[in-house]
């Protein structure tokens, strides 16, 4: 009877350190040396440990799959690409792998990009799967997207697309009644010129104005840009300076030859400039040209046109004097 008594003692005491080693284990730092994201495949506890061990996560895949399993009642382990901290011990591990959200990565579309540019901006981006199709221009709302590592490419687009029809949506509900419209794909066209015409927040408004008045009593809008889109094949853009010969072509969207608005957008429109189209400024202006200080100077007639026209000539041919670094 003592000695069974002595067996069972020892074997409590073992178990008590057993229990006390892997809680200690399980609590213990990691070998990560710093913080890292890490791609965690699907296919059960087994691909996952050793997924983590070979990122240098963890020491032990068996080690692991027991404190998984051991928690199972915190929940399941996910797929995805998560960050982990340096050190980070398997409880830690576990909680990212439970709670933890997926890593974002970001892709910013700049305001004014054809889709042409916005489709090699997205098949640049590494976190994205799949091949990008180029979308219609002028169907891709610029902004910044968040996204996770495997997205399609295409998803985003689609992303981007709805996000676009959302704002035109909003902004044509609450446009200027007296507009010349026959619905928002003409407000967004116009939006693709604004955007192109003027880098200025300020002056998009202005321009806008310009555009419709001239649409409103007949006039030839005369967008440079217009002209760029149709030369460029719809690039947007031209290693040349624009030519007689350009402004002479006979394309659809040569706005020097053609009255009214061009087929379809010509680049790719943030909210501010469909913002401005369909709330435009109240002005009598007809034309702009620019300033030479990265704005323009703007008309109601030609007369004034031409003056300014001319001031920005003589500035083009007798640049001022910049001031010395020192002041």
């Amino acid at each position: 009877m003592r000695r069974w008594l002595v067996a069972l003692t020892l074997l409590l005491s073992l178990t008590g350190l057993a229990g006390f080693g892997a809680i200690h284990l399980y609590r213990a730092p990691g070998p990560l040396p710093a913080p890292r994201a890490v791609m965690v495949p699907r296919g059960g506890l087994e691909r996952v440990g050793a997924a983590l061990r070979d990122a240098g996560v963890i020491r032990s895949p068996l080690a692991f799959r027991i404190a998984a399993l051991a928690t199972y009642r915190a929940g399941p382990v996910h797929a995805a690409e998560f960050a982990f901290p340096a050190g980070a011990s398997l409880q830690q591990v576990l909680a990212v792998l439970r709670t933890g959200r997926p890593v974002q990565h970001r892709l910013t579309i700049p305001e004014g990009l054809t889709s042409a540019e916005i489709a090699a901006l997205v098949a640049a981006a590494d976190a994205l799967a799949g091949d990008p199709p180029v979308p219609p221009e002028g169907a891709v709302l610029p902004q910044t997207y968040d996204y996770e590592r495997g997205t399609t490419r295409e998803t985003l687009l689609a992303r981007a697309h709805a996000a676009l029809l959302r704002a035109l949506d909003r902004a044509w509900a609450e446009r200027d009644p007296a507009l010349p419209f026959t619905g928002p794909d003409q407000a967004l066209t116009l939006a693709s010129i604004v955007e192109k015409e003027t880098a200025k927040p300020d002056e998009r408004p202005r321009v806008a104005a310009v555009f419709l008045n001239r649409l409103r009593l007949g006039m030839k809008l005369q967008s440079d840009p217009t002209v760029v889109y149709g030369a460029s094949g719809g690039l947007g853009t031209l290693d040349r300076k624009l030519s007689r010969a350009d402004l002479d072509r006979d394309d659809a969207y040569n706005t020097y030859r053609n009255p009214g608005l061009p087929p379809g957008p010509i680049c790719n429109p943030g909210i501010a400039s469909i913002l401005a189209v369909t709330r435009p400024a109240q002005t009598s202006d007809l034309y702009f040209v620019a300033d030479g200080s990265g704005g323009h100077a703007f008309a109601a007639t030609l007369p004034e046109h031409l003056r300014n026209v001319a001031r920005y000539r003589a500035l083009e041919q007798h640049p001022p004097e910049r001031a010395h670094p020192g002041g």
